[in-house]
């Protein structure tokens, strides 16, 4: 965090790795004596996402059919022989299905009456049923790159804001700079809490009690801290439901909204209620001119602004799914097809048709699947967005802008390693103050021409021809 010190001295980031123990352990000692490991505060107890349970490498499935993905992973496997991230656990019943079906069809076929009717309508609806998957599978991929497209804005608003309370609003003398500073540290903790929040609230986990969120929000008072109390904790799912739903049956599945229905107190909505405490943290700095210049304050209230604008696009995003009619018609027109299959294709491929409709089967069913799976990009899936880890870069990002006190440029600008007339010259910033201004100046034109020499020689050499016609050319211009 902000200003660890040593002896009295601000840290600075070269002494931020902690030197090793006698154990080879890497992290910092109890009191903060010496240099500090800045992952050494992970090692405690802490999960770093509250709604995924921490995974191994090993093959249970946990690790490989809930989600979301780690994107740190790297899997040197052929995309066609992933499972991790394959809508293939889900597709296991509905092949089963089509198998049962289809070997059914062909059998009363081959042995009892001829079940078989014209190809013209697997033409016709394969045309319809390709208009149907496509479009479920586009309007779902456009709801999660508009997801991804909201966080994207949230991480860059989070860090404008931070940026704009630790640069420019000041900490005053004595004591009461003290206040300030640790005040500008807890706003930058609400920007980290709020996208916490965020995510919780998108996946209706109602209160306050996460691992990841409790000890930054548990001292504002809001509607979800007193309500949680009231709130029914999650039950343990049993062994057939828990296989239920990774298999995709729909009977399995919990309805998301249950905690939130079963509060009987008022939820509120803690995003909101934590951009309200930032809202007045920004009031406390105009009001006590920490920041009193005109556009910084602007900018603080447009930053509060631009992240009420995230919560609100987030939001219309989760409620508004695809009409419940188009989810039910195509699922329909996809099982008519898949279904009419086996007797479109027996009197053509015998016994063939059965191993043949499974493979369309998977096909068909699986790319509708897909689009099921990321119409939610902010749920539990291994294919939705991995927000517990954009969390994390908001709070990293945040912790190492807190880690030093506002640079000053008198400072960094004035080091020896600075050499402003580079590649032209290699005097430090130094040396240069000892020159004259015109000096400065002439080394500024000296190294535009060194410049434009350059370029030229990367060139193309003209031939003795082009150089004639070039003349010519240019003998004519002139007459």
């Amino acid at each position: 965090m902000s200003n660890n010190s040593v002896d009295g001295k601000t840290l600075r980031p070269s002494q931020t790795e902690a030197p090793p123990s006698s154990h080879g352990s890497t992290t910092a000692t109890a009191h903060g004596e010496g240099r500090v490991s800045y992952q050494s505060w992970r090692d405690r107890d802490i999960p770093s996402a509250a709604s995924r349970r921490q995974t191994t490498n090993s093959l249970d499935a946990g690790d490989y059919f809930v989600g979301p993905r780690d994107m740190a992973k790297h899997s040197k496997w052929p995309f066609f022989l992933r499972m991790h991230g394959s809508v293939l656990p889900k597709m296991i019943l509905p092949l089963i299905v089509v198998a049962i079906w289809s070997t059914a069809i062909t059998v009363i076929s081959e042995y009892k009456y001829e079940l078989k009717v014209s190809n013209l309508l697997l033409t016709v609806l394969g045309f319809v049923v390709g208009l149907a998957i496509s479009f479920r599978t586009s309007s779902a991929y456009e709801r999660y790159t508009e997801g991804r497209r909201y966080w994207s804005q949230l991480q860059l608003v989070s860090q404008n804001l931070a940026r704009t309370i630790w640069i420019h609003t000041h900490e005053r003398p004595g004591d009461i700079g003290k206040q300030d500073l640790l005040n500008k540290i807890s706003a930058l903790n609400l920007i980290v809490a709020f996208s916490h929040s965020l995510v919780h609230r998108l996946r209706f986990q109602p209160g306050i009690n996460y691992p990841d969120l409790k000890e930054r929000v548990e001292y504002l008072e809001t509607f979800a801290r007193e309500a949680e109390s009231e709130i029914p904790k999650p039950r343990e799912h049993g062994k057939f439901k828990a296989a239920g739903e990774y298999l995709g049956v729909s009977f399995a599945e919990s309805n998301p909204r249950k905690l939130i229905k079963q509060a009987k107190r008022p939820l509120g909505n803690l995003p909101l209620e934590i951009l309200n405490h930032l809202s007045a943290y920004v009031e406390s700095t105009i009001s006590n001119e920490t920041n009193s210049v005109g556009l910084y304050q602007n900018q603080a209230i447009t930053s509060v602004v631009a992240l009420n604008e995230v919560l609100v696009g987030v939001d219309r995003v989760l409620q508004t799914p695809l009409p419940v009619a188009y989810s039910i018609a195509i699922s329909q027109i996809t099982w008519v097809y898949v279904m009419m299959l086996p007797f479109q294709l027996w009197d053509d491929l015998r016994w063939v048709t059965i191993p043949g409709c499974i493979f369309a089967a998977y096909i068909i069913i699986g790319i509708a699947a897909i689009g099921r799976e990321i119409e939610n990009p902010f749920g539990m899936d291994v294919n939705d967005l991995p927000l517990e880890q954009f969390c994390q870069e908001v709070e990293m990002d945040l912790d190492f802008l807190m880690s030093n006190p506002p640079p000053r440029p008198e400072e960094f600008f004035s080091d020896e390693l600075n050499r402003p007339i580079w590649p032209l010259s290699e005097k430090s910033f130094g040396n240069w103050m000892t020159r004259s201004k015109k000096d400065i100046r002439d080394a500024l034109m000296t190294k535009t021409r060194s410049t434009m020499r350059m370029r030229k020689s990367f060139a193309v050499p003209r031939s003795e021809e082009d150089e004639k016609l070039h003349a010519n050319l240019h003998h004519h211009q002139e007459a």
